[in-house]
C-alpha cells in the first residue's frame, strides 16, 4: 500500500493530472471515478489506483477482480486526485491515435465535426458527449484546441472519450482537402451565413465547423466551408455557446437522417 505523498508513483500521477506535456510524453491520460473506470476498455488500461475506503465496499472488490491495482492511503489518494470529492478510483489509460481513414471507415454518409481553437474543457467534453448521442462518426480538432486529455475535459465527456473517434489536425486545410476527396460537404456556423441551418440537407456526407468560444471561426477556416449557415436568434444575442450551437446542428442532422434512412 502507498502511504506517503513522497512516493514516486504519487508524484507521477500529480504530474499527469497537471501537465499535458507529461501526458503526451507517456502517451497516457487519467480517468477518475467509478463510472469512468467501469467503462474504460480493458485493453487500454495501464494501471489502477484505489483508496483504502474504496476497497471497504464488497461490490468494489468484485469490480476489481482480475485487474491489477495499487491501494493508496485515503489522505494520499486525495492528493493524487484532481477532484474535490474523490470517489476512490484513479485509472491510467493509453491515449488514442486515430487516422482520418479510420474515422471514415466504410460509411457512405459520414457525419463529422470540425472544432477550431476551442478553449473550454467543459465545452469540449460536452460536445463529445453530445456527438455520441447524435451519432457523429468522428471529430477533427485544430492543434490549438484545449487538450482533449485535460482531466476536466475527460470528466465532461462522461465516457464518450472511449467511443467517439477523433483526430488532432496540425493543419485543418489538409482536413478540408480530404473532405473534398471523400465528398463530404462542410457547413460553417457563421454570422455571415445567408441561409438558416434547418434549410439545408445533411443526409449526405456532412461536416459542421464550430469555432472558438470568443472569436468564432477564423476567416481562413470559414472560407473553406462549402456553405455558411445561421442559427436564428431573437433578442440582442449575436451568438450561442459553442457547445449549444454544435448540439443544435448535430441533432438537426440526426433528425434528417432518421427520416431519410428509416
Amino acid at each position: 500500500m502507498i502511504t506517503s505523498s513522497s512516493n514516486a508513483q504519487v508524484k507521477q500521477m500529480i504530474q499527469l493530472n497537471k501537465k499535458a506535456r507529461e501526458r503526451r510524453k507517456q502517451d497516457v491520460f487519467l480517468v477518475e471515478g467509478l463510472r469512468m473506470f467501469r467503462e474504460v476498455p480493458r485493453e487500454r488500461l495501464v494501471k489502477t489506483y484505489v483508496s483504502e475506503s474504496f476497497l471497504e465496499d464488497p461490490e468494489h472488490q468484485v469490480l476489481l477482480q482480475g485487474i491489477p491495482y495499487e491501494m493508496v492511503k485515503d489522505s494520499v489518494f486525495a492528493q493524487m486526485s484532481d477532484t474535490l470529492t474523490p470517489q476512490g478510483v484513479l485509472t491510467v489509460v493509453r491515449q488514442y491515435h486515430y487516422t482520418m481513414e479510420e474515422l471514415m471507415g466504410e460509411k457512405e454518409h459520414p457525419l463529422f465535426l470540425v472544432l477550431e481553437d476551442l478553449q473550454d474543457p467543459g465545452n469540449m467534453g460536452t460536445i463529445f458527449r453530445t456527438a455520441e448521442g447524435a451519432g457523429v462518426d468522428g471529430i477533427f480538432m485544430s492543434a490549438n484546441c484545449v487538450d482533449i486529455y485535460n482531466p476536466k475535459t475527460i470528466r465532461s465527456t462522461m465516457g464518450s472519450i472511449y467511443r467517439v473517434p477523433f483526430v488532432i489536425a496540425p493543419d485543418l486545410q489538409e482536413v478540408f482537402a480530404w473532405f473534398k476527396k471523400q465528398r463530404v460537404r462542410s457547413y460553417a456556423a457563421h454570422l455571415k451565413g445567408k441561409g438558416w441551418y434547418d434549410e439545408e440537407s445533411y443526409t449526405g456526407g456532412t461536416a459542421f465547423l464550430i469555432g472558438n468560444e470568443g472569436n468564432g471561426l477564423t476567416d481562413a477556416t470559414a472560407g473553406q466551408a462549402d456553405c455558411l449557415i445561421k442559427i436564428p436568434m431573437k433578442g440582442q444575442l449575436e451568438s450561442l455557446n459553442a457547445g449549444v450551437a454544435a448540439a443544435i446542428l448535430m441533432y438537426e442532422a440526426s433528425r434528417q437522417r432518421r427520416k431519410e434512412y428509416k
